[in-house]
């Protein structure tokens, strides 16, 4: 993915990849995005990378060892400094549907940052909105006010977010709207999708926006209708 395409995709939101990848396949039906309402940190701003996968858990303690879990922990945070930029870090919350340990709040916002991350998709738990840094913004499942017992269960493993199965290193567009992973054949066609979409909008929408009876409605849908997917 070059400057200019990370460019785009960082100018539109989620809706708009979501359409421009059926543009892309010819065909209504792309189903690899989020399902049900998700919480942004910072909701006009848009996360674009590669993933850089993890699953953690907070109800109870971790059995394992003390030391083991700081060493999990350690190997986490190593397993994201790491890797292409631009990445982003999305983490399973498997306490879901009834997470309740934030992991994103003000110190890991501002590691991850630190790290190259774009940003954070989660189904988990976020705090410290007032404190989150700005150009960090994070896509949570809820809001809570405690970290509970939270720890890393798992690193570099496909996780599923909202339904959304992402494995380590797909290319990951997310906004307050969710999520969605753009397939790695279509990366390359992004930019032409996105602008025969935006192209096609254009029709109805200058129509619209212009004032229009039915008559004129009805030949701007039937133009709209030729070019759409």
């Amino acid at each position: 993915m070059d400057d200019a395409l990370l460019t785009l995709l960082k100018s539109v939101d989620t809706p708009t990849v979501c359409n421009a990848i059926e543009v892309a396949e010819g065909r209504r039906g792309f189903n690899r995005f989020t399902r049900g309402t998700m919480l942004a940190s910072a909701p006009g701003e848009v996360l674009v990378g590669y993933a850089r996968t993890a699953k953690i858990a907070a109800k109870v303690p971790s059995l394992a060892e003390a030391e083991k879990v700081r060493q999990m922990r350690m190997d986490y945070y190593r397993y994201m400094s790491e890797g292409p930029r631009p990445a982003l870090c999305v983490v399973e919350d498997q306490d879901f549907p009834n997470a309740v340990g934030a992991f994103w709040g003000e110190i890991n916002t501002n590691i991850h940052k630190a790290f190259g991350l774009s940003g954070t998709l989660t189904n988990g738990v976020m705090r410290d909105l007032g404190d989150l840094p700005e150009g960090y913004p994070v896509v949570a499942g809820s809001i809570g006010p405690s970290h509970a017992f939270v720890h890393v269960t798992d690193i570099d493993t496909p996780v599923t977010i909202h339904n959304l199965t992402v494995a380590p290193g797909e290319l990951v567009h997310a906004d307050r709207h969710g999520a969605v992973v753009i397939p790695e054949p279509l990366i390359s066609q992004m930019t032409a999708a996105i602008d025969k979409l935006m192209s096609t909008e254009r029709i109805i929408l200058d129509a619209a926006k212009s004032g229009m009876d039915f008559a004129t409605f009805e030949a701007a849908w039937e133009e709209f209708e030729r070019a759409r997917t």
